[in-house]
């Protein structure tokens, strides 16, 4: 057979749709990019925001004049969307064959091969088995790969579903992740990207608690994949700030792989704001810990997410999470134009901001984002930096593109020795916009 994938949503999106390409390909079918040619069309969705999921439904509606050129196509539906919506989903779209929740994806081969059988339509959206080890298989292996250390969320903030869509947080066991990365790096593997709703609170067994400041399992867990010969850089993806103890802090300045790069998850720099989202941190308390990470690396980058409009946000309570964000400075942004999710806590509340109002507050954080970028990469014109080496440049055949420990793209001209998943070093002659260019530099003998 042969199998399209279509993705929508996160990096966790990604990760199962690679794990669940990889299930179909180890019983013999094929992967194809061009959904006219498939016998099977799967489309992993994904539910946080209203667009992602009408861009998902308005994809799959397309479907249908395919599906009457070709009556043997089977189209399905994973993902959060699907676990949202489930049976509706079959009811909203006739030409749909089945509904596969977050819980279910891994069955995909299974059912796919049952409607073949005997066409029928059908629903699953149990929640996720525990036994089942997060869809560890991988697909052809490059330089660079992902692995869920963590399914669900615990946290319930106000304006998410990904706790009832996700499930409540399970953590793998340590010996499944470093044995899932010893194999990805035997096979060519240079970088690993951890990933979770909340990795930071790995092996807590759930508990939503800040953890004491001398206990901390993702610390363990960085520790020990940092040990593998031949893994040259780790990073992750999205901690909670208050799970960043002493000894986490600890663990990533003394870790030598792990990368000076932390996606920090703000959402308002306004106390009343954060106290209505169910975020359990203040402003101050965030404040306090960037100071602690940027003291033991100072090197160190930030992204966020901030979400502009939430119901009740006043004008003061933007200039607060305005001021907030020039101050710690991140060097990226994913900032949102607040809207309600069936589902979610904040759905109860009035969404009392006008869309102009936020359109305007989400217009300024990126002129202020803008500026920020545009003057930090000034300041690294004339620096070396470490890049690992990604490939040819998509905007420039000419020039390839590699990434710094910190997460800024460096483009520069190859020479001969040039491999996709080696260290090499640049010297940056230039800023663009949203990266740099530079020299590449002799390899060291």
């Amino acid at each position: 057979m042969k199998i399209f994938i279509k993705t929508y949503g996160c990096q966790m999106n990604e990760r199962d749709s690679e794990a669940l390409g990889a299930l179909f390909s180890a019983q013999g079918d094929e992967l194809v990019s061009d959904e006219k040619s498939a016998d099977v069309l799967l489309f992993n969705t994904c539910s946080v925001r209203d667009a992602a999921e009408r861009k998902a439904k308005g994809k799959i509606g397309f479907m249908r004049k395919l599906k009457k050129e070709k009556p043997h196509l089977i189209i399905g539906v994973l993902g959060c969307m699907a676990q949202r919506l489930g049976d509706e989903l079959l009811a909203e779209l006739p030409h749909l064959d089945f509904v596969l929740g977050t819980g279910q994806i891994h069955k995909a081969p299974e059912v796919v091969a049952q409607l073949r059988a005997e066409r029928s339509r059908l629903a699953l959206t149990e929640p996720f088995p525990e036994e089942v080890e997060m869809l560890g298989a991988h697909g052809e292996s490059s330089w660079s790969g992902q692995i869920a250390i963590t399914r669900g969320c615990n946290r319930f903030c106000s304006y998410c579903i990904v706790p009832y869509v996700r499930g409540r947080e399970v953590s793998r066991s340590q010996e499944s992740i470093l044995l899932e990365a010893q194999s990805m790096v035997d096979n060519g593997v240079r970088e690993i990207l951890l990933l979770g709703q909340n990795v930071a609170a790995y092996g807590l067994n759930g508990d939503i608690r800040p953890p004491a400041d001398d206990h901390s399992p993702f610390a363990e867990l960085l520790e020990k994949l940092n040990e593998i010969p031949g893994l040259l850089r780790i990073r992750y993806t999205s901690p909670y700030v208050s799970y960043f103890n002493k000894r986490l802090i600890d663990a990533l300045s003394s870790c030598s792989k792990v990368c000076h790069n932390i996606h920090l998850p703000l959402q308002s720099g306004s106390n009343t704001i954060l106290k209505a989202m169910n975020r359990q941190y203040t402003a101050e308390s965030y404040l306090e810990k960037v100071a602690q990470l940027r003291a033991a690396m100072p090197d160190l980058t930030f992204s966020t997410d901030v979400i502009v409009g939430f119901p009740g946000e006043t004008e003061e309570d933007f200039l607060r999470t305005r001021a907030l964000m020039n101050e710690v400075g991140f060097e990226q942004a994913f900032i949102f134009k607040y809207s309600p999710r069936p589902g979610a806590k904040s759905a109860e509340l009035e969404d009392s901001i006008p869309e102009e109002v936020k359109l305007e507050r989400n217009n300024i954080l990126l002129d202020d984002l803008k500026a920020r970028i545009s003057a930090k990469l000034e300041t690294l014109k004339g620096s070396v930096v470490e890049v690992l080496v990604e490939g040819v440049s998509n905007r420039n055949a000419a020039r390839w593109t590699g990434r710094t420990g910190t997460n800024f793209v460096v483009h520069f001209e190859p020479d001969e020795n040039c491999t996709p998943g080696t260290l090499r070093k640049v010297e940056v002659s230039r800023s663009g916009g949203v990266s740099l260019f530079g020299r590449l530099l002799p390899e060291d003998k």
